[in-house]
Parts: structure tokens; C-alpha cells; sequence
């Protein structure tokens, strides 16, 4: 079965299954500890579960790499796929109508295919290396804000020192905190936000594998705060920093964070 065309199907599962979980204190009771160490609410549970009930009948990949449940070996054709079920648990509990499913598929390591469903909205964008980057089916691209004064970015800190952001924060125009880093590196590749700065250094692979394809077949650049290519281990305990930018942004924001 096509890559993308599964996707939609899952999706379409996932999405008739929360949609009484969703804005629910029900759906947002913790159930147990995921694999990534952090607690899987009810709702990520049921959507992880139709992805795995259908790779069980569908097995699109030898190896998935989940959020919630790690790491599962099918016979099925070879490669990976990164999981996110419910990217934005927090939104989706809360009713707020911005969570995504999203799903990578990578071979040898690389990422070839991306989707990433709004599961609020139904909105979806999809990617093929070297191929093309789409929201519903249209071609998208990067915005072509090469100011920082103009510019609106996503920025996520937690527990850190505050002093490294603060420089960028004063100098750009607006910033977004939208909740679902999935969702976010799709909005700079459709030009909505101009950059995505995580220093948390809690992003996994399965939060930002499909986004990150998204954003750069659309003409975006993604990389660690130094500005090298960004490498994610198949682990879903250990995280990551991210600068992601429409490209034009890219060496404005790493000099701002130095």
C-alpha cells in the first residue's frame, strides 16, 4: 500500500476514535507511563492503538517508533516509522483545535515521506524528499521574511536560562506558542510563522521527524542552536534542541541565540 494514501487511512481511524476523547477530562486521564517517560493520557492510548491495529494488518515498515509504546518490530516491508500520535496532547484535552497526528517513514535513517493531520481541522500536509512539500494537496513554500523586526516564531523554553532567548525576543515582532511542534514546522512551510526554536532539549524524533521533512521541502532549514544539521537518535527518551526557519532567518536567529 502507498505510504501516504495508509496515512490517511490511519488517520481517518484516529480521527472517529477521539472524537469523544477530545476536550474531555475522560479523555485526558493518565493511564501509565510512555515509553518516553512522560505520562500517555487516554486519548494518545486509543490513537496509538488504530495506528498498531493497523500496521498489524497493513505492516508498511519493519520497525515503529512510537511515543507511547517505543519501539515494535512487524514483518513488513523495510524502514521505520516515527509516531506521534497525538502531537499537542494538552490542546487536544483542553478542546483547543490545534493537535496532530503525525507519521514519518525513513529508510537507512533519512526521512523520504511525511504526514502530519490536523485532527481538529482535518487540514494535512504531506512531503516526499527531493520531491515536493503540500497542504491538502496544494504545493506550499516558506514565507520570504528576511527581517527579525517582521518576523513571527515560535519560541518553547523550559527550565532554562532565560538570558540566551532574550535578545532574540525583544528584536523579533511577534511570538507564537501554538502548543504542537509537529504542527508548527508545517506552519513555517506554508509561511504562517517564520521560525520554530525549541531549546527545552525535550524534543524526540517522533515530535519532529514528518514536521521537520515538511518545512525543509518547502524551502525551510532545520538545525541544532549552532546551526549543523540536526541528528535524532531512535530513542523516544532522549530529546533534542531546534532552530527551524524559512531559511532566510536561519543565521539571524543562531547569532541572536549565541
Amino acid at each position: 500500500m502507498e505510504f501516504l494514501s495508509a496515512c490517511g487511512q490511519m488517520a481517518q481511524m484516529v480521527e472517529d476514535a477521539i472524537a469523544d476523547l477530545a476536550g474531555t477530562p475522560f479523555g485526558g486521564e493518565t493511564i501509565r507511563m510512555g515509553a518516553d517517560l512522560t505520562p500517555t493520557k487516554r486519548i494518545d492510548q486509543v490513537a496509538e492503538d488504530c495506528v498498531v491495529d493497523f500496521l498489524n494488518d497493513q505492516p508498511l515498515c519493519s520497525l515503529l517508533i512510537s511515543e507511547e509504546l517505543g519501539k515494535r518490530e512487524f514483518p513488513g516491508e523495510k524502514g521505520t516509522i516515527f509516531l506521534d500520535p497525538i502531537d499537542g496532547t494538552y490542546n487536544a484535552v483542553a478542546g483547543i483545535p490545534f493537535y496532530a497526528l503525525s507519521i514519518a517513514y525513513a529508510i537507512g535513517g533519512e526521512v523520504q515521506q511525511a504526514y502530519v493531520r490536523n485532527l481538529a481541522s482535518g487540514e494535512t500536509f504531506t512531503a516526499i524528499k527531493g520531491k515536493y512539500s503540500r497542504c491538502d494537496g496544494k504545493p506550499i513554500r516558506v514565507s520570504s521574511v528576511t527581517s527579525l523586526d517582521i518576523a513571527a516564531m515560535s519560541v518553547y523554553g523550559r527550565k532554562f536560562d532565560p538570558t540566551r532567548v532574550m535578545q532574540l525576543g525583544m528584536k523579533i515582532r511577534r511570538w507564537r506558542l501554538l502548543g504542537a511542534s509537529a504542527l508548527e514546522l508545517c506552519y513555517i512551510g506554508c509561511g504562517r510563522i517564520d521560525g520554530f526554536i525549541d531549546l527545552r532539549g525535550t524534543l524526540r524524533v517522533t515530535d519532529a521527524a514528518a514536521g521537520m521533512l515538511i518545512c525543509s521541502e518547502a524551502g525551510g532549514m532545520v538545525s541544532d542552536l549552532e546551526g549543523s544539521p540536526i541528528r535524532f537518535p531512535d530513542e523516544v527518551t532522549i530529546g533534542r534542541c531546534l532552530v527551524a526557519t524559512n531559511g532566510l532567518l536561519h543565521y539571524k536567529v543562531i547569532e541572536y541565540l549565541r
